[in-house]
């Protein structure tokens, strides 16, 4: 996530600058031919031009429409798992009975609040695993690009790459060797909390309405789970965003041709007058396909997605402050502009 008030000149050169190359050597080109061939065969009316345009900016609209719809409410099941976080810790150690008070029990919920927190990194972890429609997956200069880029994030992140030694420390010795064992770890380890949540109503250590209420929260981190993967495992349909791509790059060749043209009205230096122009507007159909086409994928791994490792390590503060454990780790903080 950017957590800078405005996207700076760094960030949007390292997005789109690259596109500036060779648009203005098609700007350039198309002038060039102009001015000294004087081609008026291949200019083209500003007015279709125009209506081309325009039917271009509402594709793109709606397209980052859909991709900003995938982005929140990725975010939104992120701040519910939040809050469900919470109500299972408070509850958990707020539900007894006559019989609760051993040491053994301590420890039983000590182990269910431990399972939950691995439960987390678990399921960040196992978002972050590339589909092969995101942009880390494509092949030669731009997936090359954004591995470098998720490269770069994980440099400035000591944390990223370490939810094995969060397993390790918050699970069993028996439960992190079954990762191997597992193909979607996250439901295993909600099952287990359900066979302990269940264990304690059996041993009187809670009530039965209790164990309804903890199930509940449960359930409720299934339902997460699952809407997540869903975003996760299929891709804003591509029938909408390969034809953005192509009807933008279909634009971006007209428009010079119909640009210079109306700058020749001017005289002959208004013909080189188009050229920035020609491609400042261009990039700026460049720029708004390229923030949707990275705003679609959330769980990327990426600086554009959803700051997953924060918001498990928010969690993992509250429910150890909840558990009065000592040993509270410290926030994650943006660097760079980037929260992750």
């Amino acid at each position: 996530m950017i957590t800078t008030k405005y996207f700076n000149y760094r960030q949007i050169f390292n997005l789109a600058g690259a596109h500036l190359i060779w648009l203005t050597l098609w700007c350039s080109l198309v002038a060039v031919i102009y001015y000294f061939f004087n081609w008026q065969w291949m200019i083209i009316p500003w007015v279709p031009l125009a209506l081309i345009g325009t039917a271009e900016a509402f594709y793109v609209g709606f397209k980052n429409n859909q991709a900003y719809d995938r982005l929140w409410e990725a975010r939104k099941i992120w701040g519910a798992i939040v809050n469900s976080s919470r109500s299972f810790t408070a509850m958990l150690y707020a539900f007894n009975t006559e019989n609760g008070d051993s040491i053994d029990l301590v420890e039983r919920r000590k182990r269910i609040a431990y399972r939950h927190i691995a439960w987390l990194y678990t399921l960040r972890e196992q978002l972050l695993v590339p589909t092969e429609w995101e942009h880390i997956s494509l092949k030669k200069y731009i997936g090359s690009m954004n591995v470098k880029r998720n490269r770069l994030i994980k440099a400035g992140f000591p944390d990223y790459s370490r939810t094995s030694i969060f397993l390790n420390k918050y699970l069993s010795t028996a439960e992190y060797n079954a990762q191997r064992e597992y193909k979607n770890f996250a439901t295993y380890l909600i099952s287990q909390q359900a066979r302990e949540v269940n264990a304690l109503k059996n041993d009187k250590v809670i009530s039965d309405f209790n164990q309804t209420q903890l199930q509940n929260c449960l359930n409720q981190f299934y339902d997460y789970q699952g809407q997540a993967e869903r975003i996760k495992k299929f891709p804003s349909p591509r029938q909408f965003a390969s034809t953005a791509f192509v009807f933008n790059v279909i634009l971006i060749i007209l428009l010079p041709l119909g640009l210079v043209n109306e700058f020749a009205k001017l005289g002959d230096w208004g013909i080189w007058t188009s050229i920035p122009f020609c491609v400042v507007i261009g990039w700026i159909y460049i720029v708004m396909e390229l923030v949707g086409d990275y705003t679609e994928n959330p769980f990327g791994g990426l600086m554009f997605d959803i700051p997953m490792l924060s918001i498990c390590r928010t969690i993992e503060i509250d429910m150890l402050q909840i558990m009065g454990d000592e040993d509270i780790p410290e926030p994650i903080a943006s660097k760079n502009g980037v929260l992750v």
